[in-house]
């Protein structure tokens, strides 16, 4: 590189120095500067390292300069992501079953680079990927910008949609057929990403893990059907409403509970819910669910101080549910 050029990017040189190699405890010194600067082979005075640093102050950069016995020197003063919003980041990526352990380990590697080296440390300690149940498909990340595409294009999608078999091996359902729908929005739910969709074959709205989706492609000028249905679709509440993301039919519950428990159901539900006093330190509480065996696994393990009370058809269900479970862990096996 001619040396007029390397002149040009010294700046550079230098704020890379610094977001690297510096914070309130860790310090560059102008002699340090001067001596990795050379090292590109570009040669400054110690006047020019102060020019320098007065540059990239005035730019916006917050640098400070720590005096001490013995020389003290500038380091980087604040950033743009504090440790502990970084911290929350890498947590949220630890416990998404949808981002492969391969892939959570490159991105916190590059948020590690977002901080000076005593919080990189304190970063790193943070970092447990091993034991955590996590996807196995690199591809999600491949899947993810195709239905972006696809949905910014207008297009319907084909895929194949994958299940693991009792050898621990993911093969298609329905005997290699292809899905054919057309993609709306992406959502997380459980830990996991997935694709709400209009299914053109049954014409109704159903969702897909992103994950056990294989060979997305989008269909030349077939444009997406749906649009209706899905402009009086609310994806914050089918996510809450569906327990597991497994569909059952939709109904509004009225379920008790102790009064003091109602944080569970608001948690879960949101506070946008009638809620009533209905003495003895219970109350009464009317949601929307989509009732499956989830959702009746989900009430049960709250206790019997939870309990449906209407629809009574739904009632019994939950009661014939729990009933049957008896029943069949009392048989023997064989």
């Amino acid at each position: 590189m001619p040396k007029e050029a390397k002149q040009k990017i010294k700046l550079l040189y230098i704020l890379e120095a610094l977001l690297k190699n510096t914070d309130e405890h860790n310090c560059l010194s102008a002699s340090d500067l001067i001596e990795m600067l050379a090292e590109k082979e570009v040669f400054v005075e110690r006047k020019t390292v102060f020019s320098d640093i007065a540059t990239l102050k005035e730019a916006g950069y917050d640098i400070g300069l720590s005096k001490s016995k013995n020389g003290g020197g500038y380091y980087i003063a604040s950033r743009e992501f504090e440790l502990p919003e970084l911290k929350i980041i890498t947590e949220a990526i630890l416990s998404s079953r949808y981002i492969t352990s391969k892939k959570s380990k490159e991105l916190i590697l590059k948020l590690e680079s977002l901080v000076g080296p005593s919080e990189r440390k304190q970063l790193e300690r943070e970092v447990f990927v091993s034991g955590r149940v996590k996807s196995g498909n690199e591809s999600i990340y491949y899947n993810v910008d195709i239905l972006h595409n696809a949905m910014l294009d207008n297009r319907q999608i084909t895929f194949g949609y994958l299940d693991w078999n009792i050898n621990k091996e993911m093969v298609q359902r329905r005997g290699g057929k292809l899905y054919r729908v057309s993609p709306w929005a992406l959502t997380v739910n459980d830990e996991n990403y997935y694709l709400v969709a209009y299914d053109n074959e049954h014409m109704q709205i159903r969702h897909y893990r992103v994950d056990k989706m294989k060979n997305i492609k989008c269909i030349g000028r077939s444009k997406r059907l749906g649009r209706e249905e899905f402009e009086k679709f609310d994806v914050g509440k089918y996510t809450t409403q569906n327990f597991g993301m497994f569909r059952g039919e939709m109904d509004v519950v009225t379920i008790t509970l102790p009064e003091d428990k109602i944080g569970i159901i608001f948690d879960r539900f949101g506070t946008d819910i009638d809620v009533r006093k209905i003495g003895k330190g219970r109350v009464s509480c009317r949601v929307g669910v989509y009732v499956s065996n989830q959702f009746f696994g989900w009430l049960c393990g709250l206790g019997d101080e939870f309990r449906i009370t209407m629809p009574a058809d739904i009632k019994t269900q939950y009661i014939d549910h729990l009933n049957s479970i008896i029943t069949k862990c009392s048989e023997k096996e064989g």
